[in-house]
């Protein structure tokens, strides 16, 4: 059995390389502005379908097939490829996006720099767009390319996109981030960049009265994000692209400089799987309590028993298309609860057993509902969250000691009146008897 599934493994890995699935679904509505020719995306629409997701077009004014029908999403993933309409057929709008989120659907939207229903469903996602006809533009570095065509440079050491990836050629409207901790930036602007007009640059001049007052201003430099993603506390993610020209086979084939490929289709291929929930996708499989040498857990604990917690993550591996063991999370923490956290510690991993985090502890000295508690929330991650309710209860009368420490001036005192008793009945009974005297007028009988 072992040699079969040593057999097995490597083939299922080879065929994961070619089909990396998404751990909510696989079917995909693109809804394509009649405009927009599919052909010109015909290397991203291809690695989708070479990833094994089923695709299905429509655009944006036909009333089939709906996003939404008896209150159930008919597709696990939307992407919006129409950031220049101004109207859509009844079953789109911003209220049924949102509820696409609410029922685990992913999206991913392209904005343009022109003002359209997205521009202020954007806002609803803390997302703050420039004025209307104000593209990114960067005349730094030289290229022999329009000011608003600008390779910008992938974020290192980010999780989701890949390492060592060469610059993305973007042409699009940025965007100022909000302070919702659910944002995710994927690709910032570069330093040098700023939204103006494309033609004349005339908003550079508010732009440096601007950097005068102190800071960039508001729309220049690093703290604009062209690539945003958004993850709502049910885990559904959003996608905002500044540009749609970044999926074209234009921009994918476009050369960096003689001889070096951009990297837009690595880019897009990282940001599709980010948003389809194939990469950074955790998740809890089971959670484990009970007394320090038990296995089972009890419906109720005593106050300052010790407790062993354990928690089991798993990671989803797109290739193999399974959950897998993961002990990669280094800074998870455990609350027991009663109202406010009375204990609030590092759940650490266990060495030598994969996804199992454990943590021993001695429960409070106080009696009521308690809560164990996991609430992990980091940028970019799936949200882990678990909670279980067990009450704890002071000592039974036959559990607490004997003799109390802090009781023995209690005990001293009940002795020493105890045995002063004793002494004074033993001298009371034991004392001599004596005759009471005569009085001299007493007859004598």
């Amino acid at each position: 059995m072992r040699f079969l599934r040593g057999l097995l493994l490597p083939l299922v890995a080879l065929v994961g390389l070619a089909l990396a699935r998404s751990s909510t679904g696989d079917s995909v509505l693109i809804i394509l502005d009649p405009s927009l020719k599919r052909d010109n995306f015909s290397i991203f629409f291809n690695d989708l379908e070479e990833q094994g997701y089923k695709l299905t077009f429509r655009s944006p004014k036909e009333a089939e097939p709906q996003l939404i029908k008896d209150e159930v999403a008919h597709f696990s993933h939307v992407i919006l490829f129409a950031p220049d309409t101004k109207s859509y057929a009844s079953d789109i709008t911003p209220q049924s996006l949102v509820s696409l989120l609410n029922k685990n659907t992913n999206l991913l939207l392209a904005l343009s720099t022109k003002q359209t229903p997205l521009t202020s469903l954007a806002a609803e996602f803390s997302l703050i767009l420039p004025p209307p006809g104000t593209p990114l533009i960067s005349h730094f570095p030289w290229r022999d390319t329009p000011a608003t065509v600008i390779p910008v440079e992938p974020p290192r050491g980010n999780p989701i996109v890949s390492s060592n990836l060469p610059p993305v050629w973007f042409s699009g409207v940025p965007q100022a981030l909000g302070t919702n901790p659910m944002l995710v930036p994927l690709l910032k602007a570069p330093p040098q960049g700023f939204a103006s007009d494309a033609d004349s640059d005339t908003g550079a001049d508010a732009l440096v009265e601007a950097a005068e007052k102190g800071g960039e201003g508001l729309w220049a430099g690093s703290q604009l994000s062209l690539v945003t993603g958004f993850q709502t506390l049910n885990n559904a993610r959003a996608t905002w692209v500044g540009g749609i020209d970044l999926f074209t086979d234009d921009f994918f084939n476009k050369e960096i400089s003689t001889g070096k490929q951009s990297g837009n289709r690595q880019f897009a291929r990282d940001v599709t799987a980010w948003t389809f929930q194939e990469s950074q996708v955790l998740r809890i499989d089971n959670v484990e309590h009970h007394r320090v040498n038990e296995t089972l857990p009890r419906e109720t604990y005593t106050i300052n028993d010790r407790v062993t917690y354990t928690a089991y993550i798993s990671k989803y591996n797109p290739e193999l298309d399974m959950w897998e063991p993961y002990s990669g999370v280094q800074d998870m923490q455990l609350e027991f609860t009663m109202l406010d956290p009375h204990i609030r510690t590092t759940l650490p991993p266990v060495p030598g057993e994969p996804g199992k985090y454990s943590l021993t502890f001695r429960v409070p000295d106080r009696h009521g509902v308690f809560k164990f508690v996991i609430n992990h929330k980091r940028k970019g991650q799936t949200y882990l969250e678990s909670t279980t309710v067990v009450p704890v209860v002071p000592p039974r009368h036959d559990e607490y000691p004997r003799f109390l420490s802090a009781a023995w001036p209690y005990y001293a005192g009940a002795i020493s009146t105890s045995a002063a008793f004793v002494i004074f009945v033993a001298l009371w009974l034991g004392g001599e008897e004596r005759d009471p005297k005569k009085s001299k007028g007493a007859k004598a009988e």
